[in-house]
């Protein structure tokens, strides 16, 4: 026991042995109580370190909501999306935790800081509620339903509206969601009919791009939920709660050394913590707030869409495809179906009914920061016609005059929810410039090494030069070939030959690496079967182990048996190395003597052809000349895969997941930029007689040239 109050007890003793009249039991009950407070204090220690973690938790809130902050503005999409903050089961475990101090009913929180903090963490909530909702966006149907219920059960009790609004929010996703799909399939044919596919020009790539970046970004599921009503009211909600919380603050500053709950000063820490949230927290939902400003604002357009009884049908018809609905229950009763079936609809209709009022006090709501825009650009439109009128300005009227028919094109590929809502030319101009920033900052990123390669050769005619498929394979299973093996076999032998200065070598292993991240976006997005992409990885398994470690299957490169000297030798090597390991590795059966065996089966038929194709004059070729052949043949392989680039291009833009869509265009548009250089230099190349389904395959190609048609 703590010696003060041992102290303090037999002092009382003391006290009370001179007074009479002192009920029997009392000296025992002032033993039990002073027992009662050491045994508190103890088990409140732990309590400040729980006010740390909480605070802790709180940081890891506030981070993740500042980066998309920093994301927004980088991009320049000032409806800020959730791109780090967004609603999981690991945000959910770490707002569970800085919720701590409003579910915390056992602890008293008797004094200002502490009541204060109590009511920050609520307004913390709020803020983080209201940042959330565009992420539910990205969510399937699913994740809507378990993110929701498990939202609904941590917090029903204490942000009842707010969660009301992600419910109705969720159910209006649902059906938004097919439509923007179905107007997005409209748009990508539209944009193919101006696409010339087998060889298009940057210009139309550019311009396809473009168009499937307008498309991505209006009918991003975020974007439509940020500019609906329900995100509006949010915002509101949520900027009314940090100006209430502000003046909390404001009332608490003269108290902030007045605590006396168990968490002690680390309330203070909490309080101030989260403060900070609530504050950088609030910049996100009230820019949503005039989100829906993006559309042309007019008293016609306020009166179309936020008239109090007019719910639009994408906000219930999900509710009325669940009405309409049979449930899946197997009952052999007639009676049991007709009662299941009558309550069904009984409760839909009064959910659809409850959504209904929910969508209509949404858009009174919104209607705040839409009249104080408004009135904002009244006064604007005012100073300019006063400015007009006293002659300061004689060219307002020339402003924009040639955005107005570049916007007209561009608006064909807008998706919205409803046909009678126009983008605003500005926000159009403004997500145009967006995708032209990325295109040009990828230019700045161009592949020089690979440039230089591919301008060392002409044509195509050497790929037909070493058919390997003339080669019987060392394994009962022909292996198909692909354009990363065929290079990363070809480097490898290379980069063998000990004469060759090692700038060169150096010098053509950045080409290859440089070109083959390229050529990678070409056989995933068009050699993507199970056999091809066996193969790929065996080429990357390789290429990892020649790239860093120069060693081919674990042989030292360059002059892997150190007494090699001729190019007939080296080549000689390989073959019978190849050889030897496909038959070591016949008893293996995982995925690393998988990718040996078509390594090395790869290098036996392309060193037998090479052979095959010098007959005897390869006794003369010099290492110099040889690689320089190499060279020439592994850039015309590489100029061939990256003829592909255009289509590889053009369908990154078509993304089957609404929720990937965004990235996978914006992933083209760096593409497009990196590679513009490379796509305009190939096009003075003649293309073989291929069909365009043919020309992805490296196979294909060498039986053209083999056997012309």
């Amino acid at each position: 026991m703590d010696l003060s109050l041992l102290s303090t007890y037999f002092q009382l003793q003391k006290v009370l042995a001179s007074c009479t009249n002192i009920p029997d039991g009392f000296p025992e009950f002032v033993w039990k109580s002073i027992s009662q407070t050491e045994m508190q204090n103890k088990f409140s220690k732990p309590m400040t370190w729980i006010g740390i973690y909480i605070a802790a938790a709180s940081v890891f809130c506030i981070l993740p909501m500042l980066a998309d902050l920093l994301h927004g503005f980088k991009n320049k999409t000032l409806w800020f999306s959730c791109k780090y903050f967004t609603l999981n089961a690991a945000s959910l475990t770490v707002i569970a935790v800085a919720m701590k101090l409003p579910m915390d009913l056992n602890n008293s929180m008797p004094n200002p800081v502490d009541q204060a903090a109590k009511l920050g963490s609520m307004a913390f909530m709020c803020i983080m509620m209201a940042n959330l909702l565009p992420s539910l966006a990205t969510m399937d149907s699913k994740e809507l339903l378990t993110n929701i219920i498990a939202l609904a059960i941590f917090y029903v009790a204490m942000l009842l509206v707010l969660l009301m609004i992600h419910t109705c929010s969720a159910l209006m996703i649902l059906n938004s969601k097919q439509i923007l799909e179905s107007e997005y399939k409209a748009g990508h044919e539209r944009a193919l009919k101006d696409l010339e596919l087998r060889q298009p020009t940057v210009e139309k790539l550019k311009q396809h791009v473009s168009n499937h970046w307008i498309m991505t970004e209006t009918g991003s599921p975020q974007f439509t939920t940020v500019c609906s009503a329900t995100t509006s009211a949010s915002g509101v909600i949520c900027v009314l709660s940090t100006l209430l919380h502000i003046v909390i603050m404001l009332h608490t500053r003269t108290h902030m050394k007045d605590y006396g709950s168990d968490y002690k000063w680390s309330v203070l820490v909490i309080l101030i913590t989260q403060f900070i949230g609530v504050l950088l927290g609030t910049i996100a939902p009230l820019s949503r707030c005039f989100a829906s400003l993006s559309f042309k604002v007019s008293i016609k357009w306020i009166w179309n869409h936020f008239r109090v009884f007019k719910v639009e049908s994408y906000y219930t018809r999900k509710l009325y495809d669940w009405k309409q609905s049979r449930i899946p229950l197997k009952l052999s009763r007639r009676r049991c179906k007709i009662v299941i079936q009558d309550l069904k609809v009984l409760i839909l209709s009064l959910c659809i009914g409850f959504q209904k009022t929910v969508v209509v006090v949404c858009k009174m709501i919104a209607l705040i920061p839409i009249f104080f825009v408004i009135g904002i650009l009244c006064c604007f439109h005012c100073w300019k016609w006063l400015k007009v009128m006293l002659g300061a300005s004689n060219s307002v009227s020339v402003e924009g005059s040639g955005q107005p028919q570049h916007n007209k094109d561009l608006s064909l590929y807008v998706l919205q929810l409803q046909d009678d809502m126009e983008l605003a030319d500005k926000t159009l101009t403004c997500i145009s410039k967006s995708v032209d920033c990325v295109i040009k900052r990828a230019e700045k990123q161009q592949p020089n090494n690979l440039m230089k390669l591919l301008e060392e050769s002409s044509g195509f005619e050497e790929i037909g030069k070493y058919d390997v498929q003339c080669i019987p394979p060392l394994t009962k299973e022909n292996y198909v070939d692909c354009w990363s093996l065929s290079i990363v076999t070809l480097t490898t032998i290379a980069m063998s030959f000990s004469n060759i200065q090692k700038t060169k070598v150096d010098r053509l292993l950045r080409s290859v690496s440089e070109g083959l991240t390229y050529v990678k976006h070409v056989e995933e997005m068009l050699n993507a079967t199970d056999e091809y992409v066996t193969i790929q990885k065996a080429a990357r398994t390789l290429w990892l182990e020649v790239d860093v470690y120069h060693t081919w299957l674990g042989n030292k490169l360059p002059n892997p048996a150190n007494k090699l000297n001729t190019p007939k030798e080296t080549v000689q090597w390989f073959s019978d190395t190849a050889e030897y390991i496909v038959t070591e590795n016949m008893k293996g059966s995982d995925d690393s003597s998988l990718y040996t065996s078509i390594s090395a089966n790869s290098m036996y038929r392309i060193t037998q052809t090479i052979l095959a194709s010098h007959h005897a004059d390869i006794d003369q070729v010099s290492q110099e000349e040889l690689f320089v052949k190499l060279s020439s043949v592994i850039s015309q392989i590489l100029a061939a895969c990256l003829t592909n680039l255009p289509r590889v291009i053009a369908m990154k833009c078509l993304t089957s997941v609404i929720e990937k869509r965004e990235e996978s265009v914006q992933t083209a548009a760096q593409l497009l930029g990196e590679t513009m250089q490379i796509i305009n230099s190939l096009q003075d190349r003649e293309l073989p007689s291929l069909n365009p389904d043919e020309l992805p395959f490296i196979d294909k190609w060498r039986e053209c040239f083999l056997h012309p048609p």
